[in-house]
């Protein structure tokens, strides 16, 4: 059976500055090579130099003439974090899109950062709310749209407020959902704040719904040996053309959430086929766990707690 592909209209980028976490493979690398063959100067800030290497090589053969700059970031680190962006801030040069998408899912053991923070919630969430702040001169500048990848296991769970870091009892996916559902109330919160205060930023996010990519595979650096048996069946459906997308669709929702002409774009793109898991990208409505307005704003103060970050002082 074969797979169905879906395209949507790119926007001529050139002039515009483009910053993608996770971009040294799976999904990122699909966004970074679609912007830098928009005309955008992408930004990939990746941790194994080696893999952005080969990620830059591999765009560069469709789009020889990309504009491409490789940077040192870990996510997880809030001292890489911080570093990366200071060296940005220092150029001065305006960011107008920044797609939060770097992720880590389910480690079969409960891992913490160099920071003392559960791993997923680090790298999935927090890295990502001091980026953003970190740059946010930068944002503010560019007139930034920025987007936060999420995941479908955010249709259900929640935070765990009193324990966050799942010092009591580690489950992985309940700590892998409460990280999406964080980064999800924290783009929204964006928004609303960025409206309030004048910032002139636009936030919105997408989810890639379910596609083959490493976030399952063998990962020493989470402790996984081998794929999960759900990449199985996920790779075996994606090469059936049966629910599940590819890497290539899976990326859609957050190209067009980062580039939609609309000045003011809808908060939440995904993939519009059966169970939301495939199919052509579009708007969708909110998961339920991302509408309590109270949350977002809880999620907002306790990001800031746990990261010693605070928005004020950069915005």
């Amino acid at each position: 059976m074969s797979r169905r592909t879906y395209e949507i209209t790119m926007p001529d980028l050139t002039g515009k500055r483009a910053i993608i976490t996770g971009a040294s493979d799976g999904i990122g690398l699909i966004i970074a090579r679609t912007l830098a063959g928009a005309g955008a100067e992408v930004l990939m800030p990746v941790r194994n130099q080696q893999k952005g290497e080969a990620a830059v090589a591999t765009i560069r053969e469709q789009h020889p003439e990309a504009k491409l700059e490789l940077h040192d970031l870990d996510v997880s680190s809030l001292t890489s974090v911080e570093a990366f962006a200071t060296s940005l801030c220092a150029e001065g040069a305006p960011v107008n899109l920044l797609i939060n998408n770097a992720g880590v899912m389910t480690p079969p053991e409960r891992q913490t950062t160099v920071d003392g923070l559960e791993l997923q919630l680090a790298t999935n969430h927090l890295g990502h709310f001091a980026l953003t702040a970190h740059l946010m001169p930068l944002l503010k500048l560019g007139a930034a749209r920025v987007t936060s990848q999420v995941s479908i296991a955010a249709r259900s769970g929640s935070v765990r407020w009193d324990d966050p870091n799942f010092e009591r009892k580690y489950e992985g996916m309940r700590a892998y959902q409460q990280s999406k559902i964080a980064q999800g109330l924290f783009g929204l919160e964006l928004a609303r704040r960025s409206e309030t205060a004048g910032w002139g930023i636009t936030s919105n996010l997408a989810h890639p719904g379910v596609a083959a990519t490493s976030l399952l595979a063998a990962r020493t650096e989470v402790g996984r040996a081998s794929d999960t048996m759900s990449r199985r069946v996920i790779t075996w459906l994606s090469a059936m053309g049966l629910l599940v997308g590819t890497p290539e669709t899976a990326a859609l929702p957050a190209l067009l959430a980062a580039t939609s002409a609309d000045p003011q774009p809808e908060p939440f793109f995904g993939p519009q086929g059966p169970g939301k898991v495939g199919g052509r990208p579009g708007p969708q409505g909110l998961w339920k766990p991302l509408t309590r307005l109270e949350d977002a704003a809880r999620v907002w103060t306790l990001s800031g707690k746990l990261t010693g970050v605070r928005f004020d002082v950069y915005a």
